[in-house]
C-alpha cells in the first residue's frame, strides 16, 4: 500500500486546480471557441503534462538539481512565452484585426509543458516528494503518474468548462473584451509570481 496516498491526492488537488498557465489559457479558449474545439489544448496539456512528469521521474529531475542554470533557462522561455500569449489574448477580440481566430492546438500546448515554470517547480517537486527513488521507485512513479494524470483530466475540463459557461453571461462585446483582458493580466501574474 502506498502510504502517501491521500497527501498526494491533496497536493495534485492543490496544484492541478489553482490558477495557473494551463487553467488560464483552457478557460481562455472555453470561453472565446467553445468546449469542442479546446479539446486539442486539453490533450496538449494532459499529455504534455504527463510526459514531463514521466521525463522528471526518469531522471531529468537531477539534471535539474546539478544544472541550477536550466531552471532559470525555463523561467526565463516559459516567461516570454505567456507574456506573448497574454498580449495575444488580450487583442484576440479585435476581429478588425484579426481576420481568422484559432484556439491553442496540441502541439504549443504540449511543448509548452516543457518550459512551463509553474508546471517543471510542481513536477520536481512531486517526484522529490513522492516517489522513493531507492526502494518503491517503479511504484511510486505508477502512482505518481496515474494520480496526476487523472488531476489534469479533471483540472483542464473544468476550467475549460468554467469558461464555456462563463460565455453565457456575454451579453455584449464589453464583456468578452474585459474577459479577454482579464485572462491576459492572470497570465502576465503568473510570470510576476514565478519570480516573486
Amino acid at each position: 500500500m502506498y502510504p502517501q496516498f491521500l497527501t498526494l491526492i491533496l497536493f495534485g488537488i492543490a496544484t492541478s486546480f489553482t490558477p495557473g498557465p494551463n487553467n488560464i489559457m483552457a478557460s481562455h479558449s472555453g470561453f472565446n471557441f467553445g468546449f469542442k474545439k479546446t479539446i486539442p489544448l486539453m490533450l496538449g496539456v494532459i499529455f504534455g503534462w504527463t510526459s514531463m512528469l514521466i521525463c522528471m521521474e526518469a531522471g531529468l529531475i537531477v539534471i535539474f538539481q546539478k544544472f541550477e542554470i536550466l531552471q532559470l533557462i525555463i523561467k526565463i522561455l516559459g516567461s516570454f512565452f505567456l507574456v506573448y500569449l497574454a498580449y495575444k489574448i488580450a487583442f484576440s477580440s479585435d476581429t478588425n484585426k484579426t481576420k481568422v481566430k484559432q484556439p491553442i492546438g496540441f502541439f504549443e500546448t504540449f511543448f509548452f509543458q516543457f518550459i512551463n515554470p509553474k508546471g517543471v517547480v510542481v513536477a520536481m517537486i512531486t517526484v522529490s516528494t513522492f516517489v522513493d527513488v531507492q526502494f518503491n521507485y517503479l511504484r511510486d512513479s505508477i502512482i505518481v503518474t496515474t494520480v496526476y494524470f487523472f488531476m489534469a483530466i479533471g483540472s483542464i475540463t473544468t476550467w475549460s468548462l468554467i469558461g464555456k459557461y462563463l460565455r453565457k453571461f456575454a451579453t455584449s462585446k464589453k464583456f468578452i473584451t474585459n474577459f479577454n483582458y482579464t485572462m491576459s493580466f492572470l497570465l502576465i501574474v503568473c510570470v510576476i509570481l514565478f519570480y516573486v
